[in-house]
């Protein structure tokens, strides 16, 4: 079973907040209702006052202000499926593993259309909370491990918080340039390992932000 992180990774752009700005263009309103408590929520979290996961239960939260959610997102990945790498196209299998800390009501309708499994961030969009952790590092690993899945013969991500899951893995590959250059997975030496580290402490959307 090869097993795949999803933005970054076989899709160049972070899905969740793309959708974002895909939802506040065509419900404008949402600029001003949701986008600047956003971005309060951002620069509290870079001060330390807020948490890494209040600020992600919070940014999640224009979900639950879609009234035309399913309509909304099947069109989003009508315009938006071409962009699936080819490179992860070209060798798509039945039984691979999509495995994502986007949500669930985000990442299923892609999933459905490539045909593949997934695992995804459980988030109930009429309360506005997490169901369970968020899918995101050692929580992946975790997860696999828990309910028993098969050995993963080969990882992709394009983050080097997904260490955990990597190294349950036979082979572990790096995804680069916005997910078009498959690398193998560098050496755990001690300067990986302090970058791992970092990235696991720094929060699950930073690394979006690089280009390693």
């Amino acid at each position: 079973m090869n097993v795949y992180d999803f933005d970054g990774t076989i899709y160049p752009k972070d899905c969740t907040i793309d959708f974002c700005f895909w939802c506040m263009n065509r419900h404008p309103k949402l600029w001003f209702t949701f986008f600047p408590k956003a971005i309060k929520n951002v620069v509290l979290n870079a001060l330390g006052k807020v948490p890494e996961y209040l600020l992600q239960r919070n940014f999640f939260s224009y979900l639950t202000l879609i009234d035309d959610f399913d309509e909304q997102i099947e069109r989003y990945w009508d315009k938006n499926e071409n962009k699936i790498s080819a490179w992860y196209l070209a060798q798509k299998k039945p039984d691979d593993l999509i495995i994502s800390a986007s949500p669930i009501c985000v990442i299923e309708p892609i999933a459905k259309r490539l045909g593949v499994s997934f695992m995804a961030t459980d988030y109930d969009r009429e309360y506005g909370v997490f169901v369970d952790n968020l899918m995101y590092a050692k929580e992946k690993a975790r997860y696999m491990m828990d309910h028993g899945f098969p050995v993963i013969d080969n990882f992709y991500s394009d983050s080097l918080a997904d260490t955990p899951i990597a190294l349950c893995a036979e082979k572990a590959h790096l995804v680069k340039n916005k997910a078009s250059t498959v690398v193998d997975w560098p050496e755990l030496d001690e300067e990986t390992m302090k970058k791992v580290k970092k990235k696991i402490d720094t929060g699950w959307r930073v690394h979006l932000k690089e280009d390693e």
